[in-house]
């Protein structure tokens, strides 16, 4: 796995950012934290108002994580569809958020639920972007599962976004996690292969191999700070580029 010399940022013109729901929470160990909210969504609103068309998908692992309810019995699928609603939860919170800092929003969901979210529907999206509007996707792909991250991978390949960013809790993709491996390396770029051959751990290998087959690069950065989205837009700062092999 190389380290190649960074070139300057490329110029996009529609995105998708995926955001963990643990990214929610800030400093507590549970729920919303509003003052992170409003954070990124100050730093959405930055993005957007460049002229780039952007788009959402939250996870929802600050309230409800299937996977983990199915480690203690529950059923997954039911547990699923509860981590869906939880998106859902945290769509929500976020548009109230965009709109309060002037930002046209739409959230829509892969479940209907037309009392308050559109049911997704890709050309709607397509001709909201369009009108300068940030889409937030939930429900992820409304099937039991399938992660937010794969669900974020669908959606940008259909929105047929110039790249994925994902915001995470660190500044890039590591051999391990760095706060419990201080040792751990840190990468710049990857490949699509280094990261399914080794086991790295920044999407579910679905996620992985869909935004491979599209040749979608991902940028995984801290969505934490001083208005990371817009530095990482612009090239600056710490992030790992994740794309094909030449």
């Amino acid at each position: 796995m190389t380290q190649p010399v960074k070139t300057p940022a490329p110029s996009y013109k529609r995105v998708l950012l995926k955001v963990s729901g643990e990214a929610l929470m800030g400093s507590g160990s549970y729920g919303v934290d509003p003052a992170t909210v409003d954070a990124i969504a100050v730093d959405v609103a930055a993005v957007a108002r460049t002229g780039v068309e952007v788009c959402l998908v939250i996870g929802g692992g600050n309230i409800f994580r299937g996977v983990a309810a199915a480690a203690r019995g529950m059923d997954r699928a039911q547990g699923d569809y509860a981590g869906m609603l939880a998106t859902v939860i945290n769509a929500l919170l976020m548009q109230n958020s965009l709109e309060r800092h002037g930002v046209p929003t739409r959230v829509m969901t892969a479940i209907h639920m037309s009392s308050i979210a559109e049911p997704y529907i890709r050309r709607r999206a397509v001709r909201h972007m369009e009108k300068g509007r940030v889409v937030i996707f939930a429900a992820g792909t409304g099937n039991p599962f399938f992660t937010t991250d794969t669900g974020a991978a669908l959606r940008a390949a259909e929105m047929e976004c110039d790249a994925l960013f994902k915001g995470t809790q660190v500044d890039g993709v590591y051999s391990a996690d760095p706060r419990k491996h201080p040792d751990a390396t840190r990468y710049d770029t990857l490949t699509y292969r280094d990261v399914l051959a080794n086991d790295l751990n920044v999407m579910d290998a679905a996620a992985i191999s869909l935004a491979r087959e599209n040749r979608l690069p991902i940028v995984v950065f801290n969505i934490h700070g001083q208005e990371p989205f817009s530095r990482v837009m612009r090239g600056e700062g710490r992030f790992t580029t994740i794309v094909a092999a030449d």
